[in-house]
């Protein structure tokens, strides 16, 4: 094992700090925060993780670390790091748990005022149709193996040619929908047992579908190309890859534990497992995370029909009435190849973001032409009791075109069921004008929004480092949750 390192670090921009090499560290940490929020940064032991990440070979750039940064599995959550194609490593901790766990947002032709008188039957419309909570499935969307090898291979595509949705909302989902390299040989029984019924199922703890609307517009002109008005009401969707992400990668830490020991990996944390990228480990992991991330694209697809056809029935509007369409769908938890620019070059890199949103920015041809001539749409979604933002990439190279993902814990969940005490949470957001369903009172009250950092703050972070600039704030109207 490597030895720890110690952490210091420098102030080098408003919003950049400076984690300096040293020790086993193979490069330079950078975190995106402003003074307030590194101060709270540091109430956990994530710049430690930074650190340790820089430690792991062939990582290319620097380790780096969004505002929204907190302790997690190996790699911080709002880490991302680069590893060279063919000489660096691959690591489940630098993906997570939740494989693809990430966020879709949909806006409507509908206005604030036009829900008001409903948005009690929406709410609980929403909650019969969209299973939530540990161990939700659909009963009636069971998957074989044939059926799912299918989906966990096309993503998205599966779920369309199934009747989920429309081919054009293929054209606003990362990747389309689908992350090549995915193998169902890949997948244990016991991954696709767990998956097989989960498909449409919201999960639980700070999952949720939310149905807000505009309230604030910072850049008309990108809001106009996005095709986001103030007043006008919008969808989050909140989930990833369930079960059967988890189990793919429950299974693989213990097969990299092995593996680092095989190739003569040092760690400075066994939670860093890894194995190099073209290794028979690696290649393994990266074909069944993959699978996951396109099990989190068809998940989220398959949620937002439920969404859309619980307004047509709830509403009495036909599609072209509600006018429900994607805006776009990003990943939070996931590697993937990609060419970025490093010292005036192009280099492959398996880039992993694990609580960490891409944010390419204007011109780059992985952003949906719709979406193109502005950049990608980052969205950011906060507490329930808030607000959410959508951003926009700037493509800031320095972080290999990353952003952050939401507002980060304060609380561990134990905390702020400690913190509520007696408090009814419900009540309270019911009084702020929020309707929230959930499986058990104990959800809300982990997910409160005081176990949060302000959103806001993160947001002003990221838009003051130049990583991605702010364009509007949603405010909720409905929340359901596991």
């Amino acid at each position: 094992m490597a030895k720890e390192v110690s952490i210091s670090y420098e102030r080098v921009a408003p919003c950049v700090y400076r984690i300096p090499k040293s020790g086993a560290m193979r490069t330079e940490g950078r975190v995106y925060a402003t003074p307030a929020l590194m101060e709270s940064i540091q109430a956990d032991k994530s710049l430690d993780q930074v650190a340790n990440v820089a430690c792991l070979p062939g990582i290319v750039g620097t380790s780096n670390a969004m505002p929204d940064i907190h302790w997690g599995y190996g790699f911080p959550i709002g880490g991302v790091a680069g590893f060279d194609a063919e000489e660096g490593v691959i690591s489940p901790g630098g993906v997570g748990y939740d494989i693809n766990c990430g966020v879709r947002l949909l806006a409507s032709d509908l206005r604030r005022e036009d829900i008001a008188e409903k948005l009690d039957d929406l709410t609980s419309g929403l909650f019969r149709n969209i299973p939530t909570g540990v161990g939700s499935r659909r009963k009636d969307l069971k998957l074989g193996p044939s059926e799912c090898r299918k989906a966990v291979e096309d993503g998205a595509r599966w779920a369309v040619s199934q009747g989920f949705g429309v081919r054009e909302d293929l054209d606003y989902i990362e990747e389309n929908g689908t992350i090549e390299g995915a193998d169902f040989d890949a997948v244990s029984e016991r991954a696709f047992e767990r998956g097989r019924s989960q498909l449409g199922t919201l999960g639980s703890g700070n999952h949720f579908v939310e149905i807000g609307y505009a309230d604030e517009i910072y850049d008309e002109a990108v809001a106009r190309a996005f095709g986001l008005a103030i007043g006008q009401v919008t969808a989050i969707i909140h989930t990833g890859s369930r079960g059967f992400g988890y189990q793919i990668c429950d299974e693989t830490i213990h097969l990299m534990i092995k593996a680092a020991q095989k190739y003569g990996i040092s760690l400075p944390d066994r939670q860093l497992c890894c194995a190099p990228i073209g290794s028979p480990e690696g290649r393994r992991y990266f074909a069944a995370m993959a699978s996951a991330a396109n099990f989190a694209f068809v998940n989220r697809q398959i949620i937002a029909h439920w969404v859309r056809e619980t307004f047509e029935g709830v509403l009495g509007l036909a599609p072209r009435e509600h006018g429900l369409r994607l805006i776009y769908d990003v990943c939070h938890n996931i590697a993937k190849f990609e060419e970025h620019l490093i010292d005036g070059r192009r280099r492959k890199l398996c880039v992993h973001r694990k609580g960490a949103t891409r944010a390419f920015g204007p011109g780059h041809p992985s952003v949906p032409e719709a979406h193109r001539a502005v950049g990608q749409p980052v969205l950011v979604p906060g507490d329930m009791g808030r607000y959410s933002y959508v951003l926009v990439g700037c493509g800031a190279e320095d972080t290999l075109g990353s952003a952050c993902h939401g507002a980060g814990r304060v609380l561990s969940r134990t905390q702020a069921v400690k913190r509520a005490g007696r408090r009814s949470i419900v009540r309270e957001l019911r009084d702020k004008g929020i309707v929230i369903q959930a499986s058990s009172r104990e959800t809300v009250t982990e997910e409160m929004p005081e176990a949060y950092k302000d959103v806001s703050d993160v947001v002003d972070a990221v838009h003051g480092a130049g990583l991605a600039k702010k364009v509007a704030r949603l405010r909720p109207l409905a929340v359901i949750k596991g």
